[in-house]
C-alpha cells in the first residue's frame, strides 16, 4: 500500500472518529465530566484503600462508593445552601428600579458624557451614556429569561436525572478502577505505542488531578474571601454570599472572568442598597464592594494564580497567557476554559512523541 493511500484511510478514520464524537456529544461530555470528577475523587479513594483495623482494608468498590457518595454530597450541600438564597437575590433584583438606580449615579455619568462628547464627531453627539446605560442594566436584571428557563421544569429535570445517573455510574467504574479510562483511550492507537500513551497518560492524570482540585480550592477560597469582605463593608450577609458566589464561579474564567465577576457583583451590590442616600453612604458602600473584589484578585494574582496555572500543569506564566489568548479568539470562554487542561494534554503527547523538535523540548522541559 502507497502512501498516498495510507493518509487517505488515516484521514477517512480520523474524520469518522470526529463525527462520531459530534454525534454523541452528550455521552462524550459525560464520559468527560466522570473522568474530571474521578480524578478529584481519587485522592479520597487512595486514603480509604490505605486504612487498616485489625488486618481488614475497604476494598476498591467499597472506596469508589464512599468517595463518589461524598462528592454527591458536596453537591447537594453546597446547593442546598445557595439556591435558596440565588432564589431570594433574584425575587429581589427582578423588583429593582433601573431608572432610579442609574439617576442615583447621573452627576458622575454626566460629567463622563460631556468629556466624551468633546471627542466624538457631530454624528455621534446625540447618543446618551445614561441611556445605553439603563438599555444594558435593565437586560441585565432582567427576569423573563429565567421564567422562560424554568417554564420547561419537566424536560429539564429529566435532563438533569439522566445525566446525574449517566455521570455517577460512569464516574464510580473510573474510581472503582482507574485503569478503565486508559484502556479505552489505549484502543483508539495502535499496538506498538502503547507504552507511550501509558505514560503519556500517566502524566496528563497526575498534572490535570492538581490542576482541578487546585481550581476548585481557589473559586472556595475568593468565594469566602469576597464574603467576608463584602460582610465587613456593609453588604447584608446573604448579599455577600450571592456576589461571592458569582465571583468565585467567574473567576474560573481566566483573565476575563475576575472582571465581570467584579463588575456583576458591584451591580448587585447597588441595586440592593438603592434606600441609601447617594453621596454619604451609597457611593463610599460602591467604592468598598469595588475594593474588596480588587483586593480579593490581587491577592489571586500573586498567590492562587502562580501555584494553580503554573505549577499545577509546570507552564510559565506568560505562556499560559498567550496559549488563554489563543484560545479565547479562536473559542470565545468555551475555548478559555479548555484551554489549559487541552495544552497540557497537547504538551504531554507532544513530549512522548515529538521531542525530538527544539521548540517541543523546550516547552515541555519541565513535565
Amino acid at each position: 500500500m502507497n502512501k498516498l493511500a495510507k493518509y487517505i484511510i488515516l484521514s477517512a478514520v480520523v474524520a469518522l472518529i470526529g463525527f462520531l464524537l459530534w454525534y454523541f456529544s452528550n455521552i462524550v461530555a459525560y464520559i468527560l465530566i466522570s473522568a474530571v470528577l474521578s480524578l478529584v475523587g481519587k485522592p479520597l479513594v487512595d486514603i480509604l484503600c490505605r486504612i487498616k483495623i485489625r488486618g481488614w482494608s475497604p476494598s476498591k468498590a467499597l472506596a469508589a462508593s464512599v468517595s463518589l457518595v461524598a462528592l454527591w454530597a458536596v453537591f447537594i450541600l453546597f446547593f442546598r445552601i445557595m439556591i435558596p438564597l440565588v432564589v431570594s437575590q433574584a425575587n429581589e433584583l427582578s423588583s429593582v428600579n433601573v431608572t432610579q438606580m442609574v439617576e442615583n449615579f447621573s452627576e458622575p455619568i454626566e460629567r463622563f458624557e460631556s468629556i466624551m462628547h468633546e471627542y466624538l464627531p457631530a454624528s455621534a453627539q446625540a447618543f446618551s451614556v445614561k441611556a445605553f446605560i439603563i438599555d444594558k442594566v435593565s437586560s441585565f436584571f432582567n427576569v423573563a429569561m429565567l421564567t422562560n428557563f424554568f417554564s420547561s421544569t419537566a424536560n429539564i429535570l429529566i435532563s438533569i436525572v439522566i445525566a446525574a445517573f449517566s455521570v455517577s455510574f460512569i464516574t464510580f467504574f473510573f474510581l472503582k478502577d482507574e485503569n478503565l479510562f486508559y484502556e479505552g483511550v489505549l484502543i483508539l492507537f495502535p499496538e506498538r505505542y502503547e507504552s507511550n500513551i501509558r505514560h503519556a497518560l500517566s502524566s496528563i492524570n497526575k498534572l490535570l488531578m492538581r490542576y482541578f482540585i487546585g481550581i476548585f480550592i481557589q473559586s472556595l477560597a475568593i468565594m469566602t474571601l469576597n464574603t467576608i469582605g463584602l460582610t465587613i463593608v456593609g453588604v447584608r450577609f446573604e448579599t455577600a454570599v450571592v456576589m461571592g458566589l458569582l465571583a468565585g464561579v467567574l473567576n474560573v474564567l481566566p483573565y476575563v472572568g475576575p472582571l465581570m465577576g467584579t463588575m456583576l457583583g458591584t451591580l448587585i451590590g447597588i441595586a440592593t442598597n438603592l434606600q441609601l442616600d447617594f453621596s454619604s453612604q451609597l457611593l463610599p458602600l460602591t467604592i468598598y464592594m469595588v475594593a474588596v473584589f480588587l483586593t480579593v484578585q490581587l491577592l489571586d494574582n500573586i498567590v492562587f494564580q502562580p501555584l494553580i496555572f503554573s505549577n499545577s500543569v509546570n507552564a510559565h506564566p506568560l505562556e499560559i497567557f498567550i496559549v488563554l489568548l489563543i484560545a479565547g479568539s479562536v473559542g470565545g470562554i468555551l475555548g478559555m476554559l479548555l484551554a489549559i487542561p487541552g495544552y497540557t494534554v497537547i504538551r504531554v503527547f507532544g513530549k512522548e512523541f515529538f521531542n525530538n523538535f527544539r521548540v517541543v523540548k523546550k516547552l515541555t522541559q519541565k513535565i
